[in-house]
């Protein structure tokens, strides 16, 4: 005999996946970007908290450990809803395959849009092939993570 699922296929089941599979992707993001950063000698990025910020309107912190805190939360938060996104593709019937290109494609899509367009940073043409090509490894890395961690999930 089966055991009841208790919606696992419902959508509370649906948004745990995806938190859980955005988290999974954050930490291996993480992960590549700080051992980059360390082998190039470069500080860590702080476009998504500066972007945060100027959508907030969030002029400056009380102190640098505050500026710290909260791009930290900006980064996990940011990476946790990519995540629950990355669900809602699989649950909508995409083919794994379709889903993740999907993702990858609103995802990094959207950054490269987002990003200049409020003057965080120069659009990627202006990056220069190296930073583009860095760029894309540590989404990749991002959506391959929580593409394998959603699937896992769905598939328990």
């Amino acid at each position: 005999m089966s055991r009841p699922r208790h919606g696992r296929r419902g959508p509370v089941g649906l948004l745990a996946r995806g938190v859980v599979a955005g988290v999974v992707g954050t930490a291996a993001m993480t992960a590549s970007s700080t051992i980059e950063a360390k082998l190039r000698g470069r500080p860590a990025s702080t476009a998504p908290a500066r972007a945060a910020q100027k959508v907030l309107g969030i002029e400056e912190f009380s102190s640098e450990r505050n500026q710290e805190r909260f791009s930290n939360a900006v980064h996990w938060g940011y990476g946790t809803g990519w995540g629950v996104a990355r669900a809602v593709f699989g649950a909508v019937g995409m083919a794994p395959v379709l889903a993740s290109a999907a993702h990858l494609t609103a995802m990094w899509g959207g950054a490269l849009a987002m990003l200049p367009a409020l003057g965080v940073t120069p659009p990627a043409t202006q990056w220069g092939r190296e930073e583009v090509a860095i760029d894309l490894f540590h989404h990749l890395v991002y959506e391959s993570s929580t593409s394998l961690a959603y699937e896992l999930l769905d598939h328990r």
